[in-house]
């Protein structure tokens, strides 16, 4: 009992000077901190130096690029419709989706049969017309001949009634000779009067006959028309689109059968707005034939096409802004009509400008100029167009200056720096991996399957894939239409 007394008051005495000890530390150490606080030491600053990158303003000649997207369509398009209704008994076998055909070849014939009815019976109607006009003819030519007999007898009843006349002034004839002559004259004159009266009736016989003919001819001539409408022929060489009838089905009058698209007559129309197409004029408000290089991208693969502005839209649509334009191009190979194509068109050419980082310009046009002693001041320039990541200036004032090429919230003017000269990131080549022989057979056999893919385009296409090397990008655009 009296050890563990003794321990309690040990271990009571140890921690009293523990805690003792740890009072006096915490004191001198306050102690120490307020000395030190009241002590004012004056460290000389050092000024930070900034590194970045600058480009040179060295006035040039550019041509900018004015880049827009637009649509392929056809100069030339026909909607193939069906002139009469019917049933379609015939089609060639080229008409079908994406089916080639030839100037003037024949694609539908619709059944004729009413129709040829219609035109025998109107060729039976001329002919009959044609010997109703024979008759009328005769008949006026009989009536000529009786007005001429007609003729001569009234000119003797005539010479009968002046020799009894002359009798009766003689005392040899009578006065009932000489009205007996009278009334044969009247007869003879009546007689004359009939026969033109007929001739007139044959004349007027005849011209309705003739009419009629006309008539008959008109009747002829709309239903071997409407016999040609039966059938439908190419107006030139293209490729059809649409179908929409086949054989043995049945049409409506002026339905429409198909499309067809001439593919080598392609242009492009795209839309720009009004300050990019004031760029595109001439003083006298003429639109330039600027050029234009049309690109598609087909599953990794760019294709392009050379081409000039051709024309403008009349007029603005109700909704839209800016200008439609259209473009013609020169090679077509591998383009169809809607496909979804980038324009890229070649302005006017600027003369003494300079392109720079668009990340060396703030909104106002300000741009930090190095000095003398590796420092920067503020300095001014024109934007005069933003071409990507870059944009064309002009400043006269700072020709031969450096610029900094990447602005940012640390520098300013008075600045110190330290310039990198030529330390600008360089564009690297296109990724490249290489495909083991399965992945290899699945992307080829994909390309071979897709019919969408131009022919130039697969095969070109297909000899990448089979290099030991090919482009990351084709690959991973491949695969992603895939599935994989």
């Amino acid at each position: 009992m009296r050890f563990f007394r003794r321990c309690l008051v040990g271990i009571f005495l140890v921690s009293l000077t523990v805690a003792l000890l740890s009072v006096g530390g915490h004191t001198i150490y306050g102690s120490l901190q307020e000395r030190w606080a009241r002590e004012s030491v004056s460290r000389p600053a050092r000024e930070r130096v900034f590194s970045v990158n600058v480009v040179e303003l060295e006035p040039a000649t550019v041509t900018p690029i004015l880049t827009s997207f637009g649509e392929v369509r056809s100069r030339r398009t026909l909607f193939l419709r069906a002139p009469v209704g019917g049933t379609v008994v015939e089609l060639s076998p080229d008409f079908v989706e994406g089916g080639a055909v030839r100037e003037g070849q024949l694609l539908a014939r619709i059944d004729p049969a009413d129709a040829q009815t219609a035109v025998d019976v109107a060729r039976t109607d001329l002919i009959e017309a044609e010997a109703d006009l024979i008759d009328t003819r005769n008949a006026l030519g009989l009536a000529g001949d009786d007005l001429i007999a007609a003729q001569e007898q009234l000119a003797l009843r005539d010479r009968a009634l002046q020799r009894q006349r002359d009798l009766k002034t003689r005392g040899v004839g009578t006065e009932a000779s000489v009205e007996t002559a009278e009334l044969a004259e009247a007869s003879a004159k009546q007689a004359v009067l009939s026969r033109r009266q007929a001739i007139q009736q044959a004349e007027a016989q005849f011209n309705q006959t003739q009419t009629l003919i006309d008539r008959r001819h008109i009747n002829l001539t709309n239903a071997e028309r409407l016999l040609a409408d039966t059938e439908v022929f190419a107006a030139f060489d293209g490729r059809l689109s649409g179908v929409t009838t086949a054989q043995g089905g049945l049409v409506a009058n002026n339905e429409q059968l198909a499309e067809l698209i001439d593919p080598d007559a392609l242009e492009v129309s795209f839309r720009v707005s009004t300050a990019q197409y004031a760029r595109l004029i001439d003083e006298e408000g003429t639109l330039s034939t600027a050029p234009v290089t049309v690109t598609l991208d087909v599953l990794g693969t760019d294709l392009s096409f050379q081409g000039r502005v051709t024309r403008e839209s009349a007029a603005v649509s109700e909704g839209t802004t800016g200008r439609l334009l259209f473009a013609e191009l020169d090679d077509t190979r591998g383009l169809r009509p809607g496909d979804f194509v980038t324009v890229a068109i070649e302005e006017p050419v600027l003369e003494r400008v300079a392109v720079i980082p668009s990340t060396a310009v703030d909104a106002a046009g300000a741009v930090l100029v190095l000095s003398e002693g590796d420092r920067l001041e503020n300095g001014k320039v024109t934007v005069l167009r933003r071409q990507g990541d870059n944009v064309i200036v002009r400043a006269r004032a700072l020709r031969g200056r450096e610029v900094v090429a990447e602005r940012s919230q640390l520098l300013g003017a008075g600045i110190k720096v330290k310039p990198l000269r030529g330390e600008r990131e360089i564009p690297q080549a296109p990724a490249m991996v290489e495909l083991d022989q399965e992945r290899r057979e699945k992307l080829i056999a994909f390309v071979e399957a897709n019919s969408r893919i131009p022919k130039e385009t697969k095969a070109r296409m297909l000899g990448r894939l089979t290099e030991p090397q090919v482009p990351a990008e084709m690959v991973e655009r491949l695969e992603s239409r895939m599935g994989s």
